[in-house]
């Protein structure tokens, strides 16, 4: 099987909550998503998808997506799509860096290759552990009653991880932490989520002035040197994400201890092939993970899915599911939360069909 043409399309996935607010003052109302399309001389088709979170959150963006697949795309063409190592491989010596735009690619490949081999990607990734699996919700930053008020309408859809989005100003998110912990029912658990927002000496105001609270604290400032000084301050359970970014990252964060969960990001690292060697490099270690990406839709939701279901439970954190956040689906097919939980298609590849209707124009094309 030969790769004999490359698409992507633009979609637009505007929020079931009007926004998405986090630290800095960040915001956005529509995400903007691109699907790749992988054609092969075998009449197969495999699909992926890459939203960035804006220019402003990683060094990634909607645009960068399109213009660096036009750039690798012609390097593809001709290859086998199963020989994924090897795709990799050329992937990275065709373009420097820029994991994100290779990772819509690479999830497409998974799918070729779960399609010609007659099985989920899930099983191809190491098996389906248990029946379905726990999601987290992330909670937009708000006033703090406002904060706290969501968290029973999103108890009630099932879920008990609430990612609460802090990193603005020390009082305010101290206020919110103890607002959201409030009410909280035995079972849920609670994660401080600062995107890098706070400087060092406001992260440490925070995480003495909550003490006494059961919470994770996560990513409370932009280095990984700063986050370390304040994991070593912290009585509390500390997740890492923006900064480890890498298998290089991931070893040099256990060695110093500086995480006890890690956030695993698919387009960050740069596909489900990095993704999976993360996965099964923190299984190793002992280290357990919440798995996701930085945003997405129906095709995204589905990759994070089988990445997730074929993760063993006792080092899955938890994951999400981005498709319930906004108004467009965009492909058949694709996982639905059931009581706050997730499970993995069973259909070959990613068992995703498009919806070509709502994909609409290809805005790139290499063949």
């Amino acid at each position: 099987m030969k790769i004999t043409r490359i698409r992507a399309y633009r979609v637009e996935l505007p929020l079931r909550e009007g926004n998405y607010k986090w630290s800095g003052g960040k915001s956005v109302n529509v995400f903007d998503s691109t699907v790749v399309a992988i054609d092969t001389d075998s009449g197969l088709t495999g699909f992926g998808e890459v939203c960035p979170l804006g220019p402003f959150y990683l060094p990634a963006y909607a645009n960068g997506v399109r213009a660096g697949i036009a750039e690798l795309g012609p390097h593809l063409l001709g290859m086998d799509p199963c020989e994924l190592g090897k795709l990799n491989h050329r992937m990275d010596a065709a373009l420097k860096g820029h994991a994100y735009v290779k990772s819509g690619l690479d999830m497409a490949c998974w799918d070729l290759l779960g399609k010609a081999t007659g099985q989920p990607v899930c099983t191809l990734m190491g098996g389906r552990f248990g029946d379905d699996f726990g999601l987290y919700r992330a909670i937009s930053q708000e006033a703090p009653d406002a904060m706290a008020a969501r968290v029973a309408d999103y108890r009630a859809e099932g879920y008990q991880r609430f990612q609460l989005k802090v990193g603005g100003d020390p009082a305010d998110d101290i206020a919110r932490i103890r607002a959201v912990a409030s009410v909280l029912q035995p079972g849920d658990r609670l994660v401080a989520d600062a995107n890098t927002g706070w400087r060092m000496h406001d992260a440490m105001r925070v995480v003495r002035a909550v003490r006494d609270i059961d919470v994770y604290i996560e990513q409370p400032c932009l280095s990984y040197e700063e986050c370390l000084s304040i994991r070593r301050h912290c009585d509390h359970p500390f997740v890492l994400d923006e900064v480890v970014d890498s298998l290089d990252m991931l070893v040099r964060a256990h060695g110093d201890q500086a995480m006890d969960v890690v956030n695993l990001k698919i387009s960050k690292l740069g596909g489900l092939t990095k993704a999976r060697q993360a996965r099964d490099l923190c299984a190793a270690l002992g280290i357990v993970m919440t798995l996701e990406d930085s945003w997405g839709g129906d095709i995204i939701t589905t990759a994070i899915a089988h990445l997730a279901h074929s993760t063993p439970t006792e080092f899955l954190f938890t994951a999400t599911d981005f498709n319930s956040y906004v108004t467009v689906s965009f492909a058949d097919g694709a996982p639905q939360r059931k009581n706050g939980r997730l499970a993995a298609s069973t259909a070959p590849g990613l068992g995703v069909t498009p919806k070509m209707d709502v994909l609409g124009k290809v805005v790139v094309e290499v063949a």
